[in-house]
């Protein structure tokens, strides 16, 4: 069994000339024309083309609008469908918008990301510890992970895209400040040995991975399935566990990007409590921006013994 690092190689490879991903190329080229326009011109032509998306995307919609109503139960029809426009469109927004991780460098990066709370990140570090931190599946998590790059070493763990141009593409600017982007498969066990190396890493707890080994917890209206590991992670790597929120502001163009103070350790010992402990920073950090969270994924996927399927 090879026990040679499981992180993506960044490297160019001829074969992503292939005729097959020219259309994969139309598209990148287009994200980098976008990446280079200044902002107050990208953000108009993004609300307008938000309009399309929101026509063609109508699974995930459905999934949005699932989601939105479970856990906000007390909202309206009509606030429900509120929500969605703006997630809609702040995911064009922000999406248009990412080149700029590849194309511009650390200065644009510390221009266009207010970080606030790092005093919390300067405490731990000054203690010899790295961090863990808790983000879930926001809009703006390059720029949270890539902005803390730019003040700690860091590393992370994203899933494989099925196009080879695209993952390419996308773990090249994830990695763009030296950090290594590992693949799923390698597992607890590399994050832990990139914190007992001094390396701290995003963990996103609200990805629904089915029933096993998963606990039940509030969050929101409703109930979750959530996998705890955070908590024997952080006490083997020795590490602080920190809920990080980020928030594109229209008026400003900027990203607001702010640290929390480090989860008590005893809030995260034993399963039921980790899992109370990681909804509840999930949560803290969707409703400070719930417009800008990803509500087409299946977070809710895994309901308990006789709950039905939100999604069927």
């Amino acid at each position: 069994m090879s026990r040679e690092p499981k992180y993506f190689d960044r490297s160019f490879k001829f074969s992503l000339l292939h005729p097959r991903l020219w259309p994969s190329w139309l598209g990148i080229l287009l994200l980098l024309i976008f990446g280079l326009m200044p902002a107050f011109i990208r953000d108009p032509i993004a609300r307008q083309l938000a309009h399309l998306v929101k026509r063609i995307s109508k699974k995930p919609i459905r999934v949005a609008r699932a989601n939105l109503t479970t856990c906000f139960p007390e909202k309206s029809a009509d606030e429900i469908e509120e929500l969605i426009n703006e997630n809609v469109e702040n995911f064009v927004m922000i999406l248009l918008a990412q080149a700029e991780l590849v194309l511009k460098g650390r200065n644009n990066l510390r221009r266009r990301v207010n970080l606030m709370g790092f005093e919390h990140v300067q405490a731990a570090r000054d203690s010899g510890k790295p961090v863990i931190f808790i983000m879930p599946h926001v809009w703006g998590i390059e720029y949270a992970g890539l902005r803390l790059n730019l003040e700690l070493p860091m590393v992370t763990m994203a899933k494989a895209h099925k196009n080879e141009l695209f993952n390419w593409f996308n773990n090249r600017m994830r990695s763009s400040l030296g950090g290594h982007v590992y693949m799923r498969e390698a597992g607890i066990r590399a994050l832990l040995s990139e914190l007992k190396n001094d390396n701290s890493f995003f963990y996103l707890p609200d990805e629904d991975l089915g029933r096993d080994k998963s606990v039940f917890a509030p969050f929101l209206g409703t109930t979750k399935a959530t996998l705890p590991v955070v908590g024997r992670l952080a006490q083997a790597g020795n590490a602080a566990v920190m809920p990080v929120k980020i928030g594109y502001n229209r008026q400003t163009r900027q990203f607001d990007l702010t640290v929390m103070p480090e989860l008590p350790a005893d809030t995260m010992q034993g399963k039921e409590n980790e899992a109370l402990a990681l909804n509840k920073a999930v949560e803290q950090v969707i409703l400070a921006y719930p417009e800008q969270y990803m509500w087409f994924l299946r977070v809710l996927k895994t309901r308990p013994e006789g709950e039905p399927d939100i999604y069927a």
